[in-house]
């Protein structure tokens, strides 16, 4: 079965941190760039950052810069999110994706294929 699998989410309080993991089952993540997004309760798809495939370079949203760092481990076949400094707002269901094209870093949500199920976090104030 193909498909990526988002792990790691939970409740915290404000100024707390999590770390958020994505793997892949069934296709090959090394590679290829993959993106984070979230979705909050009524809202769109967020764009939050991506990685590269080799790792070097990365994009975050304004929104999480300098609070979010996303890497890569076990050959670039597993992307972590580290989020810290973690306000309400972060409340959302967070996704991983794989990038289409490579080092594109984008927002847009058409450039991305394979999508995991997805991980909840809630910040409380």
């Amino acid at each position: 079965q193909v498909q990526l699998v988002e792990s790691g989410g939970g409740l915290v309080q404000a100024g707390d941190s999590l770390r958020l993991s994505c793997a892949a089952s069934g296709i090959v993540l090394g590679g290829y760039p993959v993106g984070w997004f979230r979705q909050a309760p009524g809202k769109g798809r967020e764009f939050v950052g991506a990685i590269n495939w080799s790792g070097r370079n990365t994009n975050y949203a304004d929104s999480v810069k300098g609070r979010f760092t996303i890497s890569r481990v076990n050959a670039g076949n597993t992307a972590l999110l580290q989020m810290d400094s973690l306000k309400p707002e972060d409340t959302a269901v967070y996704y991983c994706a794989r990038g289409k094209y490579n080092n594109d870093l984008s927002a847009t949500y058409d450039n991305y294929d394979y999508w995991g199920q997805g991980t909840q976090v809630t910040v409380s104030s």
